[in-house]
């Protein structure tokens, strides 16, 4: 048992590692490169909804990995989509200066709308997909990495201390203007403390043996836990080349963003 579920927090690091990884560079080949990039995953994405159709018909050990990586595959579709500008919003430019409330928000907003329907379009499918199915492991996934990826777009739009935008490729720049660079917010703590509670939570369901410990449910566990870590380094420096440098190069640009 102890080796399965080591098994299972390794497949889970490298599938969020690797893939990270491989999106960031592909984002940062030449321009003319990402019409054959997103060609390539789009087939890949085909695929990954085979892999989560056949997933969610039995529970096994088995399906649970096949589950996770199919999910990470087309999560990595609309991340590569949206990094490589191809679906992002109505608005392409900068945030007006001076706007804030209202309209800095609906601003905020038309950037990634496009991006966002995508997301939901796409977790409307799986919620198709799992009418009558016994295996939850892919749906919960997706449902898990949309929650924890909400929480960090309105952690840069509540502001910040390391907001990334360093790191946004030439053609999103213009996304810097619409991060904020501050301390630590309400949200922020609330949205920690969401997320940290429900993983000490889940910990505690199976130190009591409240929940079967299995693959999907460790792999689960395994993921919050790491898009908690994506979360503290909102608030502490450290450099993501620490962890993708083969993928992003040494190189750091200058961030771009506004006064908080």
């Amino acid at each position: 048992m102890v080796t399965e579920v080591v098994w299972a927090c390794v497949f889970t690091a490298l599938c969020w590692w690797l893939g990270t990884g491989v999106i960031l560079w592909l984002d940062r080949l030449p321009a003319r490169s990402f019409r054959f990039s997103l060609a390539g995953w789009t087939v890949l994405l085909a695929l990954s909804f085979g892999g989560v159709a056949h997933s969610m018909q039995e529970v096994s050990v088995f399906n649970a990995y096949l589950a996770f990586g199919s999910v990470i595959v087309m999560w990595g579709w609309h991340e590569l989509a949206f990094l490589t500008g191809w679906i992002t919003g109505p608005r392409k430019t900068p945030l007006d200066a001076g706007a804030t409330g209202w309209p800095r928000f609906v601003q905020s907003v038309q950037v990634m709308l496009y991006h966002e329907l995508a997301l939901l379009a796409n977790f409307a499918v799986l919620c198709w997909m799992q009418e009558g199915q016994s295996s939850h492991v892919a749906i919960c996934t997706y449902a898990l990495l949309w929650c924890m990826r909400l929480s960090a777009k309105l952690n840069l739009f509540f502001g910040v201390p390391q907001n990334g935008a360093q790191y946004l490729p030439d053609h999103l720049k213009y996304l810097a203007s619409y991060f904020r660079t501050r301390d630590m917010t309400a949200w922020f703590v609330l949205s920690m403390g969401v997320a940290m509670g429900t993983w000490f939570w889940l910990v505690w369901l199976a130190q009591q043996g409240a929940v079967a410990i299995t693959t999907g449910w460790v792999m689960l566990a395994t993921l919050l836990g790491l898009a908690i870590v994506e979360h503290v380094i909102m608030i502490f420096p450290w450099p993501l080349e620490r962890l993708w440098g083969w993928a992003m190069g040494q190189t750091r640009k200058p961030a771009l963003t506004t006064p908080p």
